[in-house]
This record gives structure tokens, C-alpha cells and sequence, in this order.
């Protein structure tokens, strides 16, 4: 696993020249590429968002398509349409941005409930199927959207079918004061993306999400991982619980940590440091919960404090 490791090392520090201080989040991102989850960045405007996203496009290279929604955007403008071509009387498919491999969704909930769903196939079926004839995304396959959480007027929230589609749900926050006087130092003469480069190819990138894949995770790991998401249907202040989809994504996100570390296992505590990006968002507090000030993240904690680890003594 060393060379995934050392891919993993390389990609965070081409990121860290453009999103200054949040090495955590860009080693997320890192983790959610190598185990082909698709991420949800959610913050308030300006904190550098959509250049994370461009950001770690670049390192990896591969066809890079943007999508900027908006409320009057149709499904057919993300997957593209058929249209009718004279000269040889036949109708003729034209791609939308989604068959890219790299996709940046900038400002999803700013498009309809409607135009959002042309991206629930792609997501997790890796196509898209215009006029009844289905198209295979090329590989790698990954979306990187972005929304902000606080301006709701002119917006639409994503629907709980399209959250559960992304891995992980990520934000930056706000840069310290040092950290902001070194964004202001980096961005005097020109801006420090344009000094990112291309780290690897798609057929490397393949090979090193196989590797991932098989990283070994011992069965009490499994039932780890499935007692939180077990627990969390029962939890007192929860309305609807983690998906398996939810399961699956903290076991493949744990497997991508462990590989990231260089490990070729993983450990228990890979899946409590993931626990809250992979569970939260999937996870529908109740009305009095949220009365209380009870948010998903809380809920991920209190499971992952109250949920003992299969094979310890207690």
C-alpha cells in the first residue's frame, strides 16, 4: 500500500498550494477518490469551495466537465439530448457535461428537484439513459458538488435520494487569521491553481482504487460498522437511520484510510474517523430533536461513543 500512500501524499500537498490550512478535509477528499465515493462540499460562500473541487480535478487529470446550476436548467442539459441530424436523416446523440470524468456540480441545490434527479443514475450506476438508450460514464467516475448551506431563497434541498448518493459531506470553514494573510501572500501576483499539475493518470488512478478495494477488514471491523448503522435506526432522536448504502461507504471510505496510511487492514478506529462525513448527512433527526438543538452530527457521535467495539472486553 505504500504507493497509494504515497499517491495520497503528493495529491494532498498540490491541493494544500491553493486550499491553505485544511490538510484534514483535503486528505477526506483524497480518501473519498481512492474509494470512488462522490463528495458534497457544504459552506458558506467565498471559503473556497469550487477551487477545492478544481483543485483536485487537476491533480488527477482525466476529462473535467463543470455544470453551474441553476433554476431554469433542464435534466437534457446535464446528460445531454438527441437531436436530429438532416444530412443523414437520422437522429444523433450529443453528450452532456455529466459524461466526463470528473464532474463539478458548482451550486447543486440551486437547480429543480427535476434537473437534480438526471444525476441519481449517474452517481450510482456509473450511466445515464437518453430517449431509452443507456451510455456508460468513462472511468474513473466522480462528482464533486458544491452547495451553501445558509442563502435558501432561489434553492432547492437536495432530496434525501440524492445525499445518500454522495460518500461523504465536507466542509472547510473559515481559514485563521495566518492562514488568511498566507492566502493573501499566495494570490498577490497570480492565483496558485494555475501552478497545480497533474499527479497521475486515469489508468494509474484505476489501478490504485483497486488496490483500495483490497485492503482486508477483519468480520468484528464488519460488524462494527454495521452496529452503527443498526444503531442509528433506533436511536431516540432519529426519524430515518443511515441507509446500507451508508454502510457500504463507511466500509469502503475505512478501507481507503487504512491505504492512505499504508496499512493493508483496517482498524476500528478508521471507521470512527469517518464515521460523522459518511453517516451524518444520510441521517433524518425528529422534530423535537431539532427543537433541542439535536443535529445529525451529534447523533453520529453519541452512536460511535455508546457503540462498543465487537471483541473488546468492557
Amino acid at each position: 500500500m505504500q504507493s497509494v500512500k504515497n499517491f495520497a501524499s503528493r495529491l494532498v500537498g498540490h491541493v494544500e498550494q491553493v486550499i491553505v490550512g485544511k490538510h484534514e478535509v483535503i486528505e477526506l477528499m483524497a480518501i473519498s477518490l481512492l474509494s470512488q465515493g462522490h463528495v458534497l462540499i457544504e459552506d458558506v460562500p467565498g471559503v473556497g469551495k469550487t477551487m477545492l473541487a478544481k483543485s483536485l480535478a487537476k491533480t488527477i487529470g482525466g476529462l473535467f466537465k463543470r455544470i453551474q446550476f441553476t433554476p431554469d436548467m433542464l435534466p437534457a442539459d446535464v446528460t445531454g439530448t438527441s437531436i436530429f441530424n438532416q444530412k443523414t436523416n437520422d437522429f444523433e446523440f450529443r453528450p452532456g457535461p455529466i459524461m466526463a470524468q470528473v464532474v463539478l456540480a458548482d451550486e447543486i441545490n440551486r437547480a429543480t428537484p427535476k434537473t437534480q434527479s438526471a444525476l441519481l443514475e449517474a452517481m450510482e450506476e456509473r450511466q445515464v439513459t437518453v430517449d431509452g438508450v443507456t451510455y456508460t460514464l468513462p472511468k474513473p467516475f466522480i462528482v464533486l458538488a458544491t452547495q451553501n448551506p445558509i442563502e435558501y431563497e432561489g434553492t432547492f434541498p437536495l432530496p434525501e435520494a440524492q445525499l445518500d448518493r454522495f460518500m461523504m459531506r465536507l466542509s472547510l470553514g473559515y481559514p485563521s487569521s495566518a492562514q488568511l494573510i498566507s492566502i493573501l501572500d499566495a494570490q498577490q501576483f497570480a492565483h496558485p491553481i494555475d501552478k497545480v499539475k497533474q499527479i497521475i493518470g486515469s489508468d494509474e488512478l484505476q489501478d490504485m482504487q483497486d488496490k483500495v478495494r483490497s485492503v482486508h477488514t477483519d468480520l468484528l471491523v464488519k460488524q462494527y460498522i454495521v452496529s452503527l448503522v443498526e444503531r442509528s435506526h433506533a436511536h431516540p432522536d432519529v426519524y430515518l437511520g443511515a441507509s446500507p448504502r451508508g454502510a457500504l461507504a463507511l466500509y469502503r471510505a475505512s478501507q481507503a484510510m487504512a491505504a492512505v496510511q499504508g496499512r493493508d487492514y483496517t482498524l476500528p478506529d478508521d471507521v470512527k474517523a469517518l464515521a460523522i462525513v459518511t453517516l451524518a448527512h444520510r441521517i433524518i433527526v425528529t422534530p423535537s430533536a431539532r427543537v433541542k438543538d439535536i443535529t445529525a452530527k451529534d447523533v453520529v457521535q453519541d452512536l460511535i461513543e455508546s457503540t462498543p467495539v465487537p471483541g473488546t472486553k468492557i
